[in-house]
């Protein structure tokens, strides 16, 4: 009965150790924007299913949408080279076994719908960057307020003149 117990005990840790074999990616992908808008959901789904037959199993994604790319980018499909200056962008994470990676590169290397993609290794936690916050010109530097016991007559004004003459005789050293 005991050695039952401990056999039970070692598959929930192989299971474990398993699972933790197991690390996240992302994968962003640029699709030819020759693509009508009804086929990129096809295509998305595919590269879905791909990720699936690799033994991922997908955390997050966003469908692919159309936009504009900050440089002209060219693929070779039927020896042929296609420039593009707008591509659909998604993005997707997933789970794998790192082994498979290299496996799926391959994959999507060679298909044609795919400009170009890069696959990252990532963490599960989302990490889509936030809104910049604008500095809000309303801030400014606090000074310091006059402590009890301060006079005012303590404090020396400031004399423009002064400071002119101190700054002209830096300058000419």
């Amino acid at each position: 009965m005991q050695e039952i117990e401990n056999n039970d005990k070692n598959e929930s840790l192989d299971s474990d150790v398993i699972e933790t074999e197991e690390r996240v990616y992302e994968v962003g992908y640029l699709l030819v924007p020759t693509l009508k808008e009804e086929e990129v959901p096809a295509i998305y789904g595919n590269l879905k299913e791909l990720i699936s037959s690799f033994g991922g199993k997908v955390i997050s994604d966003e469908m692919p949408t159309q936009m504009n790319l900050a440089y002209q980018m060219q693929k070779v499909i039927q020896n042929i080279h296609h420039k593009y200056d707008t591509a659909y962008f998604g993005w997707m994470k997933f789970f794998m076994d790192p082994s498979k990676v290299l496996e799926l590169k391959k994959k999507l290397d060679l298909d044609p719908n795919i400009i170009r993609f890069l696959t990252l290794k990532t963490i599960k936690e989302n990490t889509i960057a936030s809104k910049r916050f604008v500095k809000d010109s309303s801030r400014r530097k606090i000074q310091p307020t006059q402590k009890e016991g301060e006079d005012k007559e303590n404090t020396a004004p400031i004399n423009k003149e002064e400071i002119d003459k101190e700054i002209d005789a830096m300058i000419a050293n």
